[in-house]
Order: structure tokens, then sequence, then C-alpha cells
């Protein structure tokens, strides 16, 4: 299929039965899509969490895409929590930027989770990962994934709620593509300031 054929298939007309075919098989794959997101993290949540909002406006929209994220996210923990001493994660754990990950998540805990989990391009599955082997308890890794996701959801849920105002107002979807711009620029800042901060501490603890 060559680029012409893409650019005719990718009218308002087809997106919208698209999204229509998606909403009659009911709240099940947008529970479920979310949900696998948390195991298998090459899978787009962004455009699940745009597709459940179309498909079931923004309320249930967002309501499935996080009641999926939240719940594959505390399995993942559990999973992590239960199973992160044997051996078949131990070269996990034993990874020096997971110890030092889990060594910062020790220290701050709820805060940090929380602030990791608003952001749309946070890598989750490492954050579940690391909050499973760190100490923190299952009730505020529980409260921050529920409070995160919340609001990084509900971001990328307004923005999909409405598909053909994007398709058909060229200065939304401007504001849209830059508010996406900014929260992936916050997130890598965010990122580069906790690895720095990591390092240092990681280096004191040291005595280098």
């Amino acid at each position: 299929m060559d680029a012409t054929l893409i650019k005719e298939w990718f009218t308002l007309e087809n997106l919208m039965e698209l999204v229509q075919n998606y909403r009659s098989f009911g709240p099940i794959p947008g529970i479920l899509l979310p949900l696998l997101e948390s195991f298998l993290p090459f899978l787009p949540l962004f455009i699940f969490v745009m597709a459940n909002a179309s498909a079931f406006g923004l309320g249930f929209g967002f309501l499935y895409s996080w009641t999926g994220s939240s719940l594959g996210a505390l399995l993942v923990f559990a999973l992590v929590r239960k199973y992160g001493q044997k051996r078949i994660l131990s070269f996990i754990k034993n990874h020096r930027q997971v110890k030092k990950f889990v060594h910062w998540v020790d220290k701050k805990g709820f805060g940090l989770l929380f602030l990791l989990l608003c952001f749309p391009f946070t890598p989750s599955s490492i954050v579940n990962i690391v909050a499973g082997l760190s100490k923190i308890n299952i009730y505020q890794y529980g409260l921050a994934v529920v409070s995160g996701k919340m609001v990084m959801i509900f971001i990328i849920s307004y923005i999909g709620h409405d598909i053909p105002s994007l398709i058909q107002q060229p200065k939304r979807t401007a504001i849209v593509l830059l508010l996406i711009v900014v929260l992936w620029f916050v997130g890598k800042r965010i990122e580069i300031r906790l690895n720095k901060k990591m390092e240092k501490e990681h280096k004191k603890s040291s005595g280098e």
C-alpha cells in the first residue's frame, strides 16, 4: 500500500467507521487493552486511551482506560513484589540503574511515583517493576497509581474524545500537538533530573 492509498483511506468517514466498530465490542477491549500495556510496554497506551475516549465519550472512555491501566499497573506490582526475589527476576533486581531507582523510590516514596505516573510518556512499566522491588507498601503505591494515572489518562482522553474536530479544526490540532510535545518534553526533563539526582546520591552513599 503506497502513501497515496493510505492518505485516501485516512478520511473522517473511515475513522468514524473504525470507531463505531470498536465501540460495538463494548467495554471489554476498552479495559483490556490498557491493562495489557502494563505487561507489554511496546503497545501504544496513548492510542488506546484516545480510541476509548472517541468511541465511548470522554466520561466512559476515561473510566475504561483508567480502570484497565490502573489494574494492570497493580498486577505487575503484585507479581514483581511476590516473585522479585526469585532467580528469574534477579537480573532485573541486580541491574545498576534499577538498584539506584529502587533506592530513590524507597527514599521519596509516594510523591515521586505520583509525579512519574502523571506524565503520558513516562515508561510506566519500569515504574511498576521498580516499585514492586522497593519497600513501598501496596496501599501507597495503589494511591499513587490511581491518582497519577487519573491525571495522565484524563489529559489524553480530553485530547482524543472528539477526533472529528481535530481533523476539521487545524488550530485545535496544532494546540493538541503542542500539548503533546510539551508533555513529552517535561516528562523527559523530569527523567533526566531524576537520573542526575540518583547518580549524585549513589556517589555520596558509596563514598566516591
